[in-house]
């Protein structure tokens, strides 16, 4: 607990100011998440002091005492990127009610599952096709067709569960596994983006494509003369964060653009929890180790059970708020909790970004969001058109 405690006092301090700047903050942009501004303070923070540390014996010199502080807090940091990140997941599904969802009927729900697979799939192959690395892949793909930020978080612990590939064969483990080692021989060996690379590319995509999706679909909306139930389910189905969403399709005339909006956008949040679980199990599969088991020259397949914990704790939560037992008091209060953990999770694992490195390699990444952005739109809007 001694190790801890530096982290989670950093991260703690760190949350407290971000949550004091966030009411400023949805005045001035509505569309721009904590989360997102809490990974960014946290990559500045971080990437200033390593930039600075790699100077010269003299700049190392008089910037110790920061170098020294951050080292410090890396196991609470680490600590508090990992869990308090699931928990926040957990308690994400207490603003989910099955009886909300269903209200869609079944053809917003149809537009719904159709935009998300149809999004998640294009984006993996796209991913695949620009040699972007799998975990950036897969997150973008996670935000963009469920639920931006919130959904990335939750992804992010089947990144983590996973060892990482490099070219050669070799295995980045996940945190905590201990140190990789390079392929036999030294060749083969490749830089690798970091989980906390591939988050941050995530999340700066989200945030730059749906603050753009603000704009543009309301305005194409009216254009297209689109009904206001239909812009709501449009909105709903294809902009990814939740405060985007309520951005977006409160510039619709009509309070009925705004609450279909909001529904269409519990219904994806909905398929968060089997999104999870089925890339856990695929990607369990193809990375999990085989040994002979005991008494027997047959292999087994070890690793990770398919669905995390984490997972199902969602599920739960999910059904608690269904049942319809919690008060609305204690349903706010968790909401805030659930901001307040994911704050803080995204400022402890902005910590460990290089900010420098993204800026180099961010071509690829922004024509996969580019791409994933163009699928989701143009297939939500195809499919509202279709069935309503």
């Amino acid at each position: 607990m001694a190790r801890l405690l530096p982290g989670l006092g950093l991260t703690a301090g760190a949350t407290a100011a971000l949550l004091a700047v966030a009411p400023a903050l949805a005045r001035t942009a509505p569309s721009l998440s904590p989360l997102v501004l809490a990974l960014l303070v946290g990559a500045l923070v971080g990437s200033v002091v390593g930039v600075r540390s790699r100077r010269g014996p003299g700049a190392v010199a008089q910037r110790r005492g920061a170098a020294r502080l951050l080292t410090a807090a890396r196991p609470g940091t680490d600590w508090a990127a990992r869990h308090l990140l699931r928990a926040g997941v957990v308690l994400l599904g207490l603003q989910l009610a099955v009886g909300d969802v269903v209200g869609l009927g079944w053809r917003g729900l149809a537009v719904v599952a159709v935009t998300v697979a149809t999004t998640f799939a294009a984006t993996l192959a796209l991913g695949r096709r620009l040699g972007v690395d799998r975990d950036t892949t897969l997150l973008v793909a996670t935000g963009f067709s469920i639920c931006g930020a919130a959904a990335i978080s939750a992804m992010t612990g089947v990144v983590d569960r996973t060892p990482r590939r490099v070219r050669g064969g070799a295995r980045i483990p996940s945190p905590g596994a201990g140190p990789a080692r390079p392929p036999e021989g030294g060749s083969g060996w490749r830089s690798q983006d970091t989980p906390a690379d591939a988050v941050a590319t995530a999340l700066a995509l989200v945030a730059l494509f749906g603050t753009a999706a603000v704009v543009v679909l309301p305005w194409l909306a009216g254009l297209l003369d689109l009904t206001a139930a239909q812009a709501g389910l449009w909105i709903g189905a294809s902009v990814q964060e939740v405060a985007q969403v309520v951005a977006a399709a409160g510039t619709v005339a009509g309070t009925a653009a705004l609450a279909t909006a909001t529904v269409a956008k519990l219904a994806r949040v909905a398929l968060l929890a089997p999104l999870v679980a089925g890339a856990g199990a695929v990607r369990g599969r193809r990375s999990a180790p085989t040994a002979p088991a005991p008494g027997s020259g047959r292999l087994r397949r070890g690793g990770p059970p398919p669905v995390p914990g984490f997972v199902l704790g969602f599920l739960a939560a999910v059904a608690l708020r269904s049942l319809g037992v919690l008060p609305p008091g204690v349903l706010d209060a968790a909401a805030q909790v659930t901001t307040t953990l994911f704050v803080a999770a995204m400022f402890a694992l902005g910590l460990g970004v290089d900010v420098p490195r993204l800026a180099r390699t961010a071509r690829r990444p922004l024509a996969l969001g580019a791409g994933s952005a163009v699928v989701l739109t143009g297939t939500s809007l195809v499919a509202v058109l279709a069935l309503t």
